[in-house]
C-alpha cells in the first residue's frame, strides 16, 4: 500500500482491496450498554494495541472523573509506534492537553486537527494521521485519586500488503511542557535599572533579547529529520499591572533549525505572540479557525487563563538534523507568568527521548487557582440566588 492524500478532494477515489478499515473501541463486550472503561487510581491501562502496518485516522473520546477538578491533567496519554520500548513513547501528554486545550479545561472549539465538541467541550476529537509499519500501542495512566472513566474510538486502517512507501512518512509525536512561573529578566544589563510593571513602557518595550536560546520559553526540542506541525500555548497571566494594559503576549516567536542552532540565530523570527497565532493587536475575542485561534481569551485586562493555537498544516516547518521552537514570555522575557504548551510534529524514528522534559508530578501539573476568580464566581452565584429569591417573593405576594 502506498499511503497518499486523504481529504475531500480525493474522497471519491476507491482504495485497493488490501486496505481495510478497523476500529478499537470501549463498547460493552457483553452486548449491554456499559460502553466505557474504568481505570483505577494509579493504574496503567492499554486501551488499544495492533500488530501490522497501517494508519490511525481518527480518535474520539469522552471522559469522567467524579470530584476530579483538574483530572484532565492527571491522566497521561502515551502512544508507541513500531515496537517502541515502554520508556520511549512518541507521545507523552496529559489527555486534555493532547486534544488541543490546556489548563485542565473543556471548551467547545473547532480546528482542523482537533475539536472539543458539545456538550460543553466534552467530546474530544483528533484527526492527525498517524502512520505505522509494525503496529501501535496506546496507554492511559490514571494519576487521579479517583477512578477515571473513558468512552473511546480508535479508527484506523491497516494494509494487508504492507506499507510500501513508509520511508516517506514520519511518525507522529507530541510533547507537553510547563514553566511555572517563567524566569523573568529583571535588570537592564546596560543601565542596571530594574524592569518593573510599575513602569509599563520600559517593562513592555525596553531592552534587547541577546540570548533567546537560553531565556525564551521552549515549545519543542527535537533531533532527527522531520517537520514541526504546530502547538497550542496555554498562559496563566499572573503579572499584576493595575496601571496599564496587562497583555502577556508581546514576545516574539523564534524557531531555530539545524546549523542555526549552533549559531544562536533564529531561522524563522516572528514579531509577537498574537502574530504567531495569526491574530492581531492583543486579541480579546474567542475565535476558531482551521489553523489558528483563541479558545480562552483571558479575563479583565487579560488576567488569568489564556489559550491560543497555531497549526502548521499548510506550512510545516522542516528540519533535517534538529529544531528548537521558542517564544519570548513578554518582550525580552520580562514577564513572570505560568506557561504550558503541547507541540506536535512528525519525524523519522528513532526519536531522542532524552529531549522530552521529565513529566511533572501531579502537583507540578496542577493548574493555578485564582482567589479573585473564586470570589467573583461566588458573588455571581449570590446575585443569581438573590434575583431568584426576589422573583419568587414577588410572584407569591
Amino acid at each position: 500500500m502506498n499511503l497518499g492524500k486523504s481529504s475531500l478532494n480525493d474522497i471519491a477515489r476507491l482504495r485497493p482491496d488490501s486496505i481495510k478499515r478497523a476500529r478499537i473501541s470501549s463498547y460493552d463486550r457483553t452486548g449491554g450498554n456499559r460502553d466505557w472503561v474504568d481505570i483505577k487510581p494509579g493504574e496503567l491501562y492499554t486501551i488499544a494495541e495492533f500488530q501490522g502496518a497501517g494508519c490511525i485516522k481518527h480518535i474520539w473520546c469522552t471522559t469522567r472523573c467524579l470530584f476530579g477538578k483538574h483530572y484532565l491533567r492527571n491522566v497521561i496519554l502515551r502512544m508507541y509506534w513500531d515496537e517502541e520500548s515502554d520508556d520511549t513513547p512518541s507521545i507523552e501528554v496529559p489527555i486534555g492537553d493532547f486534544f488541543g486545550l490546556g489548563h485542565g479545561k473543556k471548551k467547545n472549539f473547532v480546528s482542523l486537527p482537533f475539536q472539543m465538541s458539545p456538550r460543553r467541550g466534552k467530546g474530544f476529537n483528533c484527526w492527525w494521521p498517524m502512520p505505522f509499519s509494525k503496529g501501535f500501542k496506546i496507554t492511559l495512566e490514571n494519576d487521579n485519586p479517583k477512578f477515571f472513566r473513558i468512552y473511546y474510538y480508535i479508527d484506523y486502517e491497516f494494509f494487508e500488503d504492507g506499507f510500501e512507501n513508509e520511508e516517506d512518512f514520519g511518525r507522529f509525536h507530541a510533547q507537553w511542557r510547563r514553566e511555572n512561573p517563567t524566569t523573568a529578566k529583571r535588570i537592564n544589563p546596560k543601565t542596571g535599572k530594574k524592569y518593573t510593571p510599575l513602569r509599563p513602557s520600559k517593562f513592555m518595550f525596553g531592552g534587547k533579547n541577546l540570548n533567546p536560546l537560553k531565556e525564551n520559553y521552549m515549545i519543542l526540542e527535537a533531533k532527527g529529520k522531520g517537520q514541526y506541525c504546530g502547538c497550542h500555548l496555554d498562559i496563566d497571566n499572573i503579572t499584576f499591572m493595575p496601571n496599564s494594559f496587562n497583555w502577556p503576549g508581546e514576545g516574539d516567536d523564534m524557531i531555530f533549525i539545524d546549523e542555526d542552532i549552533k549559531k544562536g540565530t533564529p531561522t524563522l523570527y516572528g514579531t509577537g505572540t498574537e502574530d504567531y497565532v495569526n491574530q492581531a493587536f492583543s486579541q480579546r475575542e474567542k475565535y476558531s479557525a482551521p489553523y489558528h485561534g483563541t479558545i480562552i481569551p483571558g479575563g479583565f485586562n487579560w488576567w488569568g487563563k489564556i489559550s491560543y493555537y497555531r497549526y502548521h498544516i499548510e506550512d510545516p516547518v522542516y528540519f533535517n538534523k534538529e529544531i528548537k521552537v521558542t517564544i519570548e514570555h513578554g518582550h525580552d522575557n520580562h514577564r513572570r507568568d505560568d506557561w504550558s504548551s503541547t507541540a506536535y510534529w512528525y519525524q523519522k524514528e528513532p526519536h531522542d527521548h532524552s529531549l522530552f522534559p521529565k513529566l511533572l508530578d501531579r502537583e507540578g501539573r496542577k493548574p493555578r487557582i485564582h482567589i479573585a476568580h473564586m470570589i467573583r464566581k461566588t458573588l455571581c452565584l449570590l446575585i443569581l440566588f438573590l434575583l431568584v429569591w426576589w422573583f419568587l417573593f414577588i410572584a407569591f405576594l
